[in-house]
């Protein structure tokens, strides 16, 4: 009798199979769906995970700001004016950035700094830029998605619209330039109160607008007059500008989207006087 063992040993392996049509597709179908799986995670981190991250830094770095404020403000006699205080630290926050025309509780904590790890915490100024209030440009870049997505509808900016930068000293008003196209009959403006001292601008700023789409490389959008030579900074007459940049379009780093403001209205702050918020807080 030929045991079990010994007719297995001795059969000879059954030759593979190729791999037909059904198989390949349904191997091609297990990477897509492992891909498709792969990207939702990374959309997921980009766009939730990050913005968790980035609201607990911001809460921080605001928080530290409104104390340093309020240490100065009692370090102050009565009635005096605030002083400057000493410039920012790198990563540090030093102003207070509101957007009332895209939500009514839409403001940040604005750190020194542009660099990738600052701007995971908020929107950061351009070191070399000019600082709030001062002739020239403040600059200001922020992320358009994830990280607190603190700049992602800047695209339905109007011209006219209020940008309201707080600091330990003052409330600056800036508001958007026109838009391009708009500089033709501007005029009709002329009767909304919100577009005093917004015009299309001139001279050295001719082609400076409320917003445009420019490349990666335009670096000249954040000078003290943009698209200028630097020699025209401080010229008689300089403007008092802001910029605000960002990718473009949305999950993208192809462009960079800027919107333009001038300064129309400032508000000193005055020690041991109630903080006023301005009116230009509650447009909508």
């Amino acid at each position: 009798m030929v045991s079990t063992a010994a007719t297995s040993e001795s059969s000879p392996p059954e030759p593979e199979r190729p791999i037909g049509p059904r198989g390949v597709v349904r191997f091609i179908g297990e990477l897509l769906i492992t891909a498709g799986l792969v990207v939702l995670l990374f959309v997921f981190y980009t766009v939730y995970v990050t913005d968790w991250f980035t609201a607990r830094q911001q809460h921080a770095a605001s928080e530290r700001l409104q104390s340093r404020w309020q240490e100065q403000r009692d370090d102050q006699p009565r009635g005096q004016v605030i002083p400057e205080p000493p410039p920012p630290e790198r990563g540090a926050g030093f102003a207070r950035l509101y957007l009332p025309t895209l939500g009514p509780d839409l403001n940040f904590t604005v750190l020194e700094g542009t660099d990738a790890e600052t701007l995971e915490d908020g929107p950061g100024h351009y070191e070399g830029t000019q600082w709030p209030g001062e002739p020239g440009n403040f600059a200001v870049a922020g992320h358009r998605i994830g990280r607190g997505a603190p700049f992602n509808d800047l695209d339905r900016l109007n011209s006219c619209d209020p940008l309201v930068v707080e600091t330990a000293t003052h409330w600056y008003v800036y508001r958007v330039l026109p838009l391009p196209g708009e500089g033709t009959g501007w005029d009709e403006h002329g009767g909304d109160p919100r577009c005093a001292g917004v015009a299309p601008m001139t001279g050295p700023y001719q082609d400076v607008s409320g917003r445009r789409i420019v490349g990666p490389s335009r670096g000249d959008v954040i000078d003290p007059v943009p698209g200028a030579p630097v020699a025209d900074v401080l010229a008689p007459g300089a403007s008092r500008l802001i910029t605000l940049t960002t990718c473009h379009p949305e999950f993208s780093a192809r462009q960079r989207l800027i919107v333009h403001g001038v300064l129309t209205t400032e508000y000193p702050k005055i020690a041991g006087s109630p903080q006023l918020r301005p009116d230009e807080l509650e447009e909508r």
